[in-house]
């Protein structure tokens, strides 16, 4: 047997863990649960520099850290994967099997092939009188775990969990002291197991690994999936499936095919696709991997489960997605690399403007560097046409008779900013347009770079906080200051406390404010009151998750701003009144959305909205939504008809009835000021990118323009 080690996948969270602990450890191990040493400070030793979970990364790539390990992973192609976890210490050990929903997709024999090592790990905690359970509390839907990932990958994908905690020593609530030396012993024991059964069934093995990668035994009847190219996220999916070994092909010429599935709505249909769309046929060893990542939709067995209920990579980054089951038989080009976007300057000696589409992948980061270099930019509000070319709401306008300071290095700098990020300038020699506002209209805003203060720290939900940061700090290359929640709380608003003083409020043009949860720690009656001063007076307020609820009138805030929230209705059915008490838990776990797509339209004209396309897949993980009004500018609504707004996942009919035509994206306005409502996470671990732009526009764009 050829063994392989991840000692560490996260040495990011692991080095702020043991630095931290080394801090606050006594001589004696600290048994008791709520002494310090167990008390481990926001955000935890789980994530990573960016406060990221890189155990739902395993696809997506989109930390480094994740990059390395699965390509080392496939240089090797494992037969069995293990991964070895901690869960809460009043948890007993995990092995498998796991519980439901299960990826249908894989081989029959999966769950009896994981269960030989189970049973192999059972045998050796029987002996060692361990406790442990089975068949309970993980489910292995979600593909992008390190137990999951591998067994889309052909192989047998595993996980244990042994419960623990952050210390040395620990009380259990059977007043049992579980330490770190039985928490090893624990895991080496079963360690030994699998590995001594793994050699004894390594030709069972070897013999699944060769079956599972052979796409004639694909359960699926989907011959190909295409992904029309073009879209501000396409590179990204595409470089996705090269990274995990998929062949991707692209049309060489246009093509015309028949009984293609339009994931947008969801029908059959006759379409002629252009040159240049991406093919992914699924006759590959990857098959597994490319029916679970760019399915519209997988076979649900359980509608309770540990993650979430879709992850459709066409869907999360907002694609037009088909797929058929018919063979495709078109002249092809093999694709091995995607180069990152050349960018370049049009006409690069123009005489009155340059002009960039915001409708471009990083038109932000071009917008940043325009203010890094200390250039006035404007925002075109609506549309217009110079006769060759339109352009969309939210172009960036760099006049030049605004600019003269620069005039020695206009070209060199358009030529730089294109160059790093990719997008297209093109120049301009006259404000007059065809069609349209001109250049200098009173509808193009004049674009200040805004200071921003994101708030982090209790009580806000790290990945939240961690999601926003990344997408500014790592893409956008914005600067937002990160201010901890209980500098808020020690200073009077509109102060925030820093130990070298005090910020004030006023100083900042917006404030982002994250979901969590007792969100009113932070915000009491007297705090919204200081914040709504400084809105009225032109401050922009980015409330997200739990805290655009909060800012409405239905939350705990009691009326910052006059938005309604949805409101679900009491259950009073005879089967929710006499409920049996083994039946709560899924009773319950069904009326929950546990990460679902659902449909919905944009109002592109919107600042918010600026860059996107008019139909949108939002993620969905629970039932709140604004109701749409007169003082709410509802920039994303859900589709109006409940039998058409599940686009993927789990939702049941009554939540779906309840979300149907309200709104998840809006601004409400007051005095001279903004409150941004963004129900849902619109950058949801970095992959689901669709609606990112908007988090990107509420900070960039919209505090200019009224």
């Amino acid at each position: 047997a050829i063994l392989i080690f991840y000692i560490c996948i996260n040495p990011d969270g692991r080095d702020r863990f043991v630095y931290w602990f080394e801090s606050v450890k006594r001589s004696i191990p600290a048994a008791e649960p709520r002494d310090m040493e167990h008390l481990e400070p926001w955000p935890g030793g789980r994530t990573n520099h960016y406060w990221f979970d890189l155990n739902r990364d395993w696809i997506w790539g989109v930390h480094p850290e994740s990059r390395g390990h699965t390509a080392e992973y496939l240089k090797w192609q494992p037969q069995l994967h293990t991964d070895y976890h901690e869960q809460g210490y009043n948890s007993n050990y995990f092995t498998m099997p796991g519980t439901t929903p299960r990826n249908k997709l894989l081989p029959d024999n999966y769950e009896a092939y994981s269960d030989t090592i189970g049973r192999a790990n059972i045998a050796a905690l029987n002996a060692n009188k361990v406790n442990y359970f089975t068949r309970e509390a993980f489910d292995f839907f979600y593909p992008g775990y390190g137990s999951s990932w591998p067994s889309v990958m052909n192989a047998i994908g595993m996980l244990t969990e042994q419960g623990g905690g952050a210390s040395r020593a620990i009380e259990t609530d059977d007043g049992y002291i579980l330490t770190l030396r039985q928490r090893i012993w624990d895991h080496y024991t079963t360690s030994v197991a699998t590995i001594d059964k793994a050699v004894e069934k390594k030709l069972m093995f070897n013999r699944y690994f060769y079956e599972a990668a052979d796409h004639r035994n694909s359960k699926s009847p989907t011959k190909a999936y295409l992904i029309e190219d073009g879209d501000m996220y396409t590179d990204d999916v595409i470089q996705m499936l090269l990274r995990n070994e998929v062949e991707v092909e692209r049309l060489a010429s246009a093509a015309d095919l028949s009984e293609v599935l339009e994931y947008r709505s969801g029908r059959h249909i006759s379409k002629r696709f252009p040159e240049g769309t991406y093919i992914i046929k699924t006759d590959q060893p990857r098959h597994l991997f490319i029916h679970s990542v760019l399915s519209p939709q997988l076979f649900i067995e359980d509608s309770v489960m540990y993650d979430m209920s879709t992850w459709s990579a066409p869907l999360a980054y907002n694609l037009e997605g088909y797929s058929t089951e018919e063979n495709i038989i078109v002249d092809v080009a093999r694709v091995t690399v995607i180069e990152p976007e050349k960018g370049k300057v049009i006409d690069p000696e123009a005489k009155y403007a340059y002009l960039i589409d915001w409708n471009q992948r990083n038109a932000p980061r071009a917008l940043s560097m325009l203010w890094d270099k200390h250039y006035r930019v404007r925002v075109a509000q609506e549309g217009f046409s110079d006769g060759s070319r339109d352009y969309g709401p939210g172009t960036i306008i760099v006049l030049l008779g605004r600019n003269l300071d620069k005039s020695s290095s206009w070209q060199i700098d358009m030529k730089e900013i294109a160059e790093k990020t990719g997008v297209i300038i093109n120049g301009a020699h006259t404000g007059r347009m065809e069609s349209g506002r001109d250049l200098a209209s009173r509808q193009s805003h004049p674009l200040k770079a805004p200071k921003v203060a994101l708030l982090v720290d209790r009580p806000f939900s790290s990945y939240t906080c961690g999601q926003i940061y990344f997408l500014f700090d790592q893409e956008t290359k914005f600067p937002i200051q990160r201010i901890p929640a209980n500098m808020l709380n020690q200073s009077a608003l509109p102060k925030f406390g820093s130990r070298y003083g005090t910020a004030d409020l006023s100083e900042f043009d917006v404030l982002i404010v994250p979901g969590g949860s007792r969100l009113t720690q932070v915000f009491d009656e007297k705090a919204q009151d200081h914040v709504k001063s400084w809105i009225q007076a032109g401050g922009t307020l980015v409330a997200t998750e739990e805290a655009a609820v909060l800012f409405t009138d239905s939350g705990d805030g009691k009326g910052l701003t006059p938005v309604k929230t949805i409101k679900s209705p009491e259950d009073t059915s005879r089967t929710g009144k006499i409920l049996r008490f083994e039946d709560r838990d899924e009773y319950f776990g069904k009326k929950r959305i546990p990460g679902a797509a659902l449909n919905a339209q944009v109002d592109v004209t919107h600042p918010l909205a600026f860059g996107m396309k008019r139909s949108l897949y939002s993620l969905k993980f629970d039932i709140d939504g604004l109701l749409p009004q007169l003082r709410l500018e509802s920039v994303g609504r859900y589709a109006d008809d409940s039998s058409q707004l599940l686009a993927a996942g789990y939702a049941s009919e009554e939540n779906l009835q309840l979300l149907a035509g309200n709104t998840f994206a809006g601004v409400s306005r007051l005095g001279r000021g903004k409150v941004v409502f963004l129900v849902d996470n619109t950058q949801y671990r970095m992959f689901w990118r669709g609606p990112s732009r908007m988090m990107q526009n509420a900070v960039m764009i919209l505090p200019f323009v009224q």
